[in-house]
């Protein structure tokens, strides 16, 4: 080992431990030395002050030719005590057999100063006055009493020390009957140096532990850094893998609902030339699985985007009764098919929130309701509270055991898995609960719940209280009622008869499969796969013919086109015609939403159910 910290000797390389058996804990060399040279300047400056004094005292007394000798053998090795310890700094390069060296030389020099002051008290003892006598013992004393703070880590040495200035001291003191009372006098030194063997003792006990302690605190800390430095690696690496998850998600939704969307239009093509009433129950089993998986895909895109902190709420001022009704529409055929009543109270109220996120809260806690409610009813409330209103969904259904209302609203978990599903429901993944959480987190609230098992539920969250409510509009494409107003829509809705249509897709199956559909319902559809193929159109019309009355666009289009980019083409090849337009993603709705609001056009995502479809499309063309 040539290195200081090999030597034992770096400051602060205390090797901390398991504390052992023993009552003082064991230190490295390291410590003791490091302890030793810190303290030694401290006494140098006391052995320096000593050795002016005594020379004070005594010049006269004891003869200047003594005094001088003592004087200079102790100015001696005061001095090679200072270099000795100027040279501790070199140890960080020296190797192991030279720290040795060092420490057995500082041992050498320790003791033959020891040595010097003992020789003092032989040498100038009952030379001068009583009072002068009296002080060198107390500067030998005091010397001794120094050297527990320097040598207390070093408890043989001291020992030593101990017995070479103090036991000739006694010794001499009680050899010399010219003193009054030298007897009684030796016997307080002895006791005197009973006890500073003692003090040495128990403040090496003290110096070690506290010495073990901090070595042992240091480690600790080294510990916890080094854990806390993995913690952060992990944490990183899971907020990288949820951010991936989130970005795949994103860029593959589009591309998962493709071919939903395209299993979905060709279902409801096959279900009007397919009179057979097993084949039409076989297309609406199709059906009810697309709806199925659509609700799963949004449910997991939801969740991804929310864990990874992309989701941003747009909080306005809204009135709650246009929701109100929107959710009664939603969720009033399915409460009334299981013999529950569905009321709706406090709809004159109003709150500040996000209009989407709140019909998702309220959409996702009555569905809830819904299926684990067998008989009675649930309620939708809202209620003031102050500056806030406190909105609730109560029901009266089979509750939560106490046990797991902390779990309701983790992930993956469902309070009741076993049991079974009605008819047109489906298998939840039990996100719905964990999605609602996190939408009222980001809300600034949160979400509570009182169950009893047999007798029913309650959710409850606060909303700040509107000053300057405003009805809540959404995009067609949001409204969970527009299902039942489409299931009024006659299969071959007369507004349709004769319109002409504009698809762009450059999916070709749903291309096939919305030209199918659309033609079922009495249009003239023009199909294009991209930008291309639009323009060959219009270049081939020449935009002589009737502005087309419909246009039934793809957002995401290949080659990095849009559908946006296709509704301004049409747009300026028909000047001063409105052409109503419905755009249809596989991406969240949200991000568009401002687009849609300034270019008028609709929303709608994917994959699309046929009579959403075709209620929206009459919605348009009827101008509401």
């Amino acid at each position: 080992a040539s290195s200081r910290r090999q030597a034992g000797f770096a400051p602060g390389a205390g090797q901390a431990a398991s504390a052992p058996a023993s009552s003082r804990p064991r230190l490295a060399a390291s410590d003791r030395l490091r302890v030793t040279v810190l303290q030694t300047p401290a006494v140098l400056a006391g052995n320096a002050l000593g050795i002016a004094l005594v020379v004070l005292l005594y010049a006269q007394a004891a003869g200047a030719w003594k005094v001088l000798g003592w004087a200079l053998v102790s100015a001696l090795l005061w001095a090679l005590r200072l270099v000795h310890w100027m040279l501790s700094p070199r140890l960080a390069e020296a190797d192991e057999p030279a720290v040795r060296r060092w420490r057995s030389t500082w041992r050498a020099l320790v003791l033959a100063m020891g040595a010097n002051w003992a020789a003092a008290v032989w040498l100038f003892w009952g030379t001068g006055a009583p009072h002068r006598d009296l002080v060198l013992l107390l500067v030998v004393f005091s010397y001794c009493l120094g050297s527990v703070q320097l040598l207390a880590m070093h408890p043989r040495l001291f020992r030593t020390f101990q017995c070479v200035v103090l036991l000739p001291t006694v010794l001499r003191v009680a050899t010399d009957p010219g003193t009054p009372g030298h007897l009684e006098l030796a016997g307080l030194l002895a006791l005197l140096f009973g006890i500073t063997l003692l003090m040495g003792r128990t403040h090496g006990q003290a110096l070690s532990r506290a010495l073990w302690l901090k070595a042992r605190t240091d480690s600790l800390a080294s510990q916890l850094r080094d854990e806390k430095a993995q913690a952060d690696s992990a944490r990183r690496q899971a907020e990288a893998a949820s951010l991936a998850k989130t970005r795949f998600f994103a860029a593959a939704s589009h591309d998962l609902r493709q071919p939903l969307h395209a299993v979905s239009l060709f279902a409801q093509a096959l279900s009007h030339r397919n009179r057979d009433p097993e084949a039409a129950r076989l297309v609406q089993s199709i059906q009810d699985s697309v709806e199925a998986l659509e609700g799963l895909f949004s449910e997991l895109l939801d969740i991804s985007r929310l864990d990874s902190g992309r989701y941003e709420l747009s909080p306005v001022p809204l009135v709650l009764g246009p929701l109100f009704e929107r959710l009664r529409l939603a969720f009033g055929s399915t409460a009334f098919d299981r013999g529950l009543s569905l009321a709706f109270h406090g709809a004159h109220r109003s709150v500040r929130a996000d209009p989407v996120a709140l019909e998702r809260i309220l959409g996702n806690l009555l569905a809830n309701a819904v299926r684990y409610t067998d008989e009675g009813g649930i309620v939708v409330a809202a209620r003031p509270r102050g500056e806030h209103v406190l909105l609730q969904v109560w029901d009266s259904g089979i509750g939560v055991p106490e046990e797991r209302l902390p779990l309701v609203f983790e992930e993956f978990y469902r309070a009741h898995p076993g049991r079974p599903v009605a008819a047109g429901e489906r298998h939840g993944l039990g996100l719905g609960l964990a999605i609602v959480a996190r939408l009222v987190q980001l809300s600034g609230s949160g979400v509570h719940v009182r169950s009893r098992v047999g007798h029913g539920s309650v959710f409850s969250f606060l909303l700040p209280a509107a000053s300057a409510p405003q009805p809540a509009s959404l995009p067609a494409s949001q409204q969970p009622g527009l299902r039942d107003l489409a299931r009024q829509v006659p299969a071959r809705a007369p507004a349709l008869e004769g319109r002409q249509v504009v698809v762009v897709d450059d999916d070709e199956a749903v291309r096939e499969g919305l030209q199918a559909l659309l033609e079922q319902w009495g249009a003239r559809v023009h199909a294009h796969a991209g930008l291309a193929g639009l323009e060959d159109w219009l270049a081939e019309r020449a935009c002589e013919g009737p502005a087309p009355d419909l246009l039934l666009l793809d957002h995401q289009l290949s080659e990095g086109q849009t559908g946006l980019q296709a509704l301004a083409r049409l747009r300026a090849a028909w000047p001063g015609h409105p052409l109503p337009a419905i755009v249809v993603t596989g991406a969240p709705c949200e991000p568009l939403q401002p687009l849609a609001a300034a270019h008028g056009f609709q929303l709608l995502r994917k994959p699309v159910a046929p009579h959403r479809l075709r209620a929206l499309i009459a919605a348009q063309l009827s101008g509401t």
